[in-house]
This record gives C-alpha cells, structure tokens and sequence, in this order.
C-alpha cells in the first residue's frame, strides 16, 4: 500500500513578463489501487502539478510539500523519483534517436529495480505487453519515439507503465491525439497495468471521453492553480453537460462616472 499526499503546494514558473505562480495551495492524498481524474479548462495548472510532482526543472515549488510513504520527494533527484515509484506519461513524448526502444527499456527497468531482469523473462513480458497493446514487434528496435505516431507514442508511454510497475501513475493528457480505437487500446493498457499492480492513477484530462474506459474513483475539477470541486465520477458527467463556466470568476461589472 503507497500514499502520494500533496499538501498546500504552490509552485511558479519563470515567463517573458516575469515569475507567474501557477499552483495555489493543491492538497490532495492518493492510494495505491484509487484512480483520480483531474479536469479543468486550459491554463488551470493540471500538468503543472503533473511536472511539478515529477521535478521538471522549469517549475519552482515555493511552498508545501510532496511525500510519496512518507518520503520527501521534493528534496529527490528526478531519477529518485522514479526509483521511490512515481511515473509520469508525458503529454507531449520525447524523441530519443540512436537509443532502441527494447534498451531504453530494459536499462529503465534496471536502474529502477535495482537489477537487470532476467533476460528470457523479460523479452516474453515484453512482447505480451506489445502485443496486448497491439503495437508492432518492430517498434522495439526503433528510436524511442523516433519517426513515431500520436498514437504510438501514447501506447509507448503506458509500455513502460506496464513494464516499469510504479506505485503512483500520473498521466497527462494521455488521451489527446487519439482515435477511438487507439483511445480504447490505452485505456485498456491503463486498466490492466493497474489491476496487475495496484498502482494508484492520477489522470489529466480536459475531457470524459476517456473516463468511459478508464473509471475514477475521484474526479478535482482544477481552476486558477486550485481545486474548486471535488466528487465522484459523476461530477464527470456534470462537467461534460455543463463545461466549466460555473466556475469562471465573471469579469467586473464597467461603470462610468
């Protein structure tokens, strides 16, 4: 059982007009085996918190904390992140030309185990995972995410959730570029990585379409860098009827003298 609890965390970013704070106090506790949906319109700090969490350089957490079974995540490298259990599937995947997609993979296993895998063990797992994700035996031998679809991207990165077994999933915007096949594909890889080892989930996503296959135990509507709602899946279903309008701060009222 792995608790990732989020406490009061404020966070900033350097832009060409100066330092803007883009996280405003984001308190949130997830469980091995949860699944949370994180909704807001764009420019509310989802994957902010997502890279935050993850040590993205580019981000300053000025305030709060990170703790991931009681360990302080904030004072690790990114590559302790990792190793401590935490995953981030990027909204935006990489390339890494000149490195095969089966060595980046098995050298991630390895630094994150501790131990290369058996090697006979390893190549069968990997190719079951392949193969359930419907991605052709060749992508292993290609540059990682070189020359790559969308959609192979996306089924790349929940390969090495599969593969790498962490406590705590985060998964940004892993829905977006996806067609109804390969959405469901995903949602599936999601599904069985979880279900095969407890992993908690925290999804980022602007839209429900993804929430059909992949259901949330929890869904934070984020708004201005806060959570303004917290709920079950139906408040899913809400926000896909109604938008986030109800959560806008309505413009001030002109008046002339």
């Amino acid at each position: 059982m792995s608790t990732l609890v989020i406490t009061d965390l404020h966070v900033t970013v350097d832009t060409e007009q100066g330092t803007k704070e883009i996280l405003r106090g984001v308190t949130l506790t997830i469980n091995s085996g949860e699944t949370h949906a994180i909704m807001g319109p764009n420019g509310s700090g989802k994957s902010t918190l997502a890279y935050s969490i993850a040590g993205h350089p580019k981000y300053t957490v000025t305030s709060g904390t990170v703790t991931l079974d009681g360990e302080d995540v904030l004072a690790m490298s990114v590559d302790e992140r990792a190793r401590a259990g935490l995953f981030l599937a990027m909204q935006y995947p990489v390339e890494v030309p000149g490195v095969t997609v089966s060595n980046f993979l098995r050298t991630a296993k390895t630094a994150i185990d501790g131990e290369a895998p058996k090697l006979r063990t390893w190549v069968k797992e990997l190719k079951q995972s392949m193969t359930d994700l419907k991605m052709d035996p060749a992508v292993s031998e290609r540059g990682v995410n070189e020359g790559f679809s969308g959609g192979e991207k996306k089924r790349h990165e929940i390969l090495q959730m599969e593969l790498l077994k962490p406590k705590i999933a985060i998964l940004d915007e892993t829905d977006s570029g996806l067609d109804v096949d390969a959405l469901r594909i995903v949602s599936e890889g999601v599904n069985r990585a979880k279900q095969t080892t407890g992993s908690g989930v925290l999804l980022i996503t602007h839209y429900t379409r993804i929430l059909r296959y992949i259901k949330p135990d929890f869904v934070h509507v984020f708004v201005d860098g806060k959570i303004a709602e917290q709920g079950g899946s139906e408040l899913a279903d809400r926000l896909e009827a109604e938008g986030y309008d109800r959560f806008q701060t309505a413009p001030a009222a002109i008046t002339t003298a």
